[in-house]
């Protein structure tokens, strides 16, 4: 690694943190449905709606970096998602909302396809790997702090500048505007890249069994954990009777357990098999579907949020590696094919929002429980071996 690309390693990680503003929406999303006075279903279009963009962009964002660069591409996905953050603060209105969780979702599609691969021009040879897990740490840190800066802003305990929870919204976009000044001054040498996926070319690998099995599998991971995200607190305002900014609490749990998760399965992954440690974390995330479908006392939902949050930790980077090692040759081609799984953030909120309207949480929380056992279906498809 040469000194300039050596340097890039700190604008790079601004990044990864920007990256975690897409996980603002799950509390954002409650505050506005408290405060627009909107039914679940109504509500849960928001995270829905952000999550729909990666259908459509991660795989042009593949061809798109082809043309313009990865750096290029993250500085765009930067542009739009400091844009989303500005909406806000001209009103809270549904319309306006929904436009700005749309550029969210759509600047975060970019930046999911794009900054990976920079990483992989800012940092050569073993140490890809652990940077990688660092940055989805400092992600992490973006996720765990929103609903504390939302609930400040809330509780006006302190100026918020007459925006009450919104006040996120300018805390996010300074911190994106900062990065986005850092990395376009940081000089970084890519490497030559290869021809570009099309969008043909990933639908037609769904026709290989392990690749859809795992395509849903994504799918699964990432509605249960917006689905976490959005519908915990809405679980401790239903059945412990908390206020909003009591229950947002819920939100930072879930993260807190799901940094730990990281952490700590980056480290059990090297002394037990693979199919061990993903059967471990899909039975952890199926006594938690129990405990929050049926729990009523604070500890046993603190409990199952924990449980969840651990458990689905490390769902992603394990099928995505089945996925990718099932060809090395179209390796790009499955990589965003799996990136457009994290369009089951659309599918789960919307069917969660519907279940909860007609059953209360409890049918939000059989939807999530549902993709659990999904998971459990897939265990056959990891190979035992590290």
């Amino acid at each position: 690694m040469n000194k300039s690309n050596k340097m890039a390693i700190v604008p790079v990680m601004l990044c990864f943190f920007a990256m975690g503003f897409v996980d603002l929406v799950g509390i954002a999303s409650n505050y506005v449905k408290e405060d627009l006075q909107l039914t679940d279903s109504v509500a849960n279009m928001l995270p829905s709606l952000v999550f729909f963009w990666f259908l459509i962009f991660s795989v042009p964002t593949g061809m798109l970096m082809n043309r313009i660069g990865r750096k290029n591409t993250v500085l765009l996905s930067l542009l739009v998602t400091v844009a989303s953050l500005l909406l806000p603060l001209f009103g809270e209105n549904f319309p306006l909302m929904l436009v700005s969780f749309s550029l969210l979702g759509i600047g975060n599609a970019l930046m999911q396809t794009s900054l990976n691969p920079l990483v992989s021009s800012v940092i050569r040879g073993g140490h890809l790997a652990s940077t990688l897990t660092f940055g989805q740490f400092v992600k992490a840190i973006a996720s765990f702090l929103a609903p504390y800066i939302a609930m400040w802003g809330a509780m006006g305990s302190m100026p918020a500048f007459g925006l009450g929870w919104r006040v996120l919204f300018p805390v996010y976009m300074v911190i994106g505007i900062v990065a986005s000044l850092l990395l376009f001054s940081t000089p970084i040498e890519e490497e030559p890249t290869e021809k570009a996926s099309s969008v043909a070319g990933c639908v037609k690998l769904l026709s290989r069994p392990l690749v859809l099995l795992s395509f849903v599998g994504i799918m699964c991971h990432v509605g249960i954990d917006v689905g976490t995200n959005t519908t915990a607190p809405k679980i401790l305002m239903e059945r412990l009777g908390m206020t909003l900014n009591e229950a947002a609490f819920a939100t930072s749990l879930y993260f807190i357990f799901r940094t730990i998760g990281c952490f700590t399965g980056s480290f059990f992954l090297r002394v037990v098999s693979n199919r061990a440690f993903f059967t471990l974390s899909v039975v952890m995330m199926a006594l938690a579907m129990l405990g929050l479908g049926v729990g009523t006392s604070r500890m046993m939902l603190y409990a199952s949020i924990a449980l969840v949050g651990y458990g689905n930790s490390n769902i992603f980077p394990l099928v995505f590696a089945q996925a990718l090692l099932s060809d090395k040759t179209r390796q790009n081609e499955i990589s965003g094919l799996m990136i457009m799984g994290l369009f089951g953030g659309t599918v789960f909120p919307l069917l969660m929002g519907f279940a909860s309207d007609a059953m209360g949480q409890a049918g939000a929380v059989a939807v999530m429980a549902m993709g659990v056992i999904y998971l459990f279906t897939y265990i056959s498809s990891i190979k035992k071996s590290n």
